[in-house]
């Protein structure tokens, strides 16, 4: 979601357009559902793409598996070229090779063993059953590559240190390697954002973008994003996917914040960024090199700063699944919009709704801890509570500001004023040492709960 933020971000704010793509050609790793997943998490966090397999668009289809014979006439051309070959080595001769490289200490990776197959050869192992692989054919002797990073600047490998990647597999599916550099090529890409994962692979592709005599787009590879103890996030380390952010209840745009900053600086001391902001501002010449902490705690703290921000109808729309997860979505309708508003400082996620809603259903006769207890049975207490509750009687309604007119009447009368005016009224009222705004608490109870939660801290 993070790498789909940035190639969004980038493309808004230069005028392009962004495309989702599916990559479903490795077939041992296909998921059912996933691709749904994918589009609705996009959509959920307002990341639209201009083009994909359910917005259109003129280079479709947009799935890898329904463009094959686009990857089979490029692996083609490339074994005409003499770019590729066609390679017979079995997986059990594959894991020999590299337990032997292993116990030898040399690098991993495939020795070239079918590299000048004959014709002989190749009739051998067909009729022994074998289905091929098209690999790459790399330079035998070390060449210069340079790839010139948007974010990492020039990054030089030698062509001696890769090995001969396959780029077609024998059920006739390509690898990631050829299918994107032809559908890069076929689509018009022109600018691709992806992870530092992908870095080393980016000599091979521009290979194969070289013998197919295409322009390569140009490359940006993103720090990757790290646990607290700064090792690499990935799915045995928790909650590492969008959906389980969405499900505990953060904003979208708290979550697209948040993201935004993993890996890219603003430049100044701003953190909190409308979306319009962040496609302002967004540049890869402030996105780093180094990984970024994923800080659950910031995140905390600018989700709830983005609830804070809601208007009234928002915060109930975002809070009402929550809501009906609980005993009390069947509660009135008004009476739950003036909780929410009650309680939508004190939010971190919206999941926390859930626990907060008791607050207010709680029984008048519910038993009181020995806190509450003790704090209204002073003199003082009592004065404040009854004073408070003689000029209750004489009101037809209550709400946040009568509450607050009678309470300063009350201060004028007793002169109590601070903790010991209010704290009595919260244990009276609430029937707790802590919680929500009073005056709007009240407000949601209304006069006639208010009046019976005093009285019985009179005991009447």
């Amino acid at each position: 979601l993070r790498t789909a933020l940035f190639n969004y971000l980038f493309a808004r704010g230069n005028g392009g357009r962004f495309v989702l793509r599916i990559e479903d050609t490795d077939r041992e790793r296909y998921v059912e559902g996933a691709e749904a997943e994918i589009i609705d998490t996009l959509s959920w966090a307002g990341i639209e793409p201009d083009e994909g397999p359910d917005a259109g668009g003129a280079h479709g289809p947009y799935r890898q598996s329904e463009r094959l014979h686009l990857y089979r006439e490029a692996a083609d051309r490339l074994l005409a070229a003499g770019h590729a070959y066609k390679c017979y080595t079995s997986p059990r001769e594959l894991e020999e090779m590299r337990e032997a490289q292993a116990a030898r200490g040399l690098p991993i990776r495939y020795d070239g063993r079918h590299r000048d197959l004959t014709d002989k050869d190749r009739a051998r192992f067909e009729a022994e059953g074998r289905q091929p692989v098209v690999r790459m054919r790399l330079p035998e002797r070390g060449e210069r590559i340079v790839v010139d990073d948007l974010v990492r600047g020039k990054v030089v490998f030698d062509s001696g240190q890769l090995d001969d990647q396959v780029i077609l597999k024998s059920d006739g599916f390509p690898t990631y390697h050829l299918a994107v550099v032809v559908d890069d090529e076929a689509m018009g890409i022109t600018h691709i954002l992806r992870a530092e994962e992908w870095l080393p692979s980016t000599p091979k592709h521009l290979y194969l973008f070289r013998w197919l005599g295409w322009e390569p787009p140009r490359f940006a590879h993103l720090p990757l994003l790290l646990n607290e103890d700064r090792s690499k996030m990935s799915k045995r380390s928790g909650d590492i996917a969008a959906q389980d952010y969405r499900a505990k209840g953060y904003l979208p745009d708290a979550l697209m914040n948040f993201l935004a900053l993993l890996g890219w600086n603003p430049g100044d001391e701003q953190e909190l960024f409308s979306r319009p902001e962040l496609v302002r501002r967004f540049s890869l010449d402030r996105v780093g090199k180094a990984g970024s902490v994923f800080d659950r705690k910031k995140l905390d703290w600018m989700n709830q700063i983005h609830i804070g921000r809601l208007s009234p109808d928002a915060l109930y729309a975002a809070l009402r699944p929550y809501i009906d997860k609980t005993p009390y979505g069947e509660a009135d309708e008004t009476t739950l919009r003036k909780i929410c508003t009650t309680v939508q400082p004190s939010l971190v996620t919206l999941a926390d709704i859930q626990h907060k809603l008791a607050f207010f259903f709680r029984p008048d006769d519910a038993p009181l801890t020995p806190e509450v207890a003790q704090g209204i049975a002073s003199e003082q207490a009592r004065t404040v509570i009854g004073a408070f509750r003689e000029r209750l009687e004489a009101l037809h309604t209550l709400d946040e500001q009568a509450f607050r007119a009678l309470m300063k009447e009350v201060q004028t009368d007793t002169r109590i004023k601070g903790k010991q005016l209010w704290g009595p009224m919260r244990w009276a009222i609430t029937l707790e040492a802590d919680g929500p705004d009073l005056s709007q608490v009240a407000e949601v109870f209304g006069r006639e709960k208010t009046l019976q939660r005093l009285s019985r801290a009179l005991g009447r």
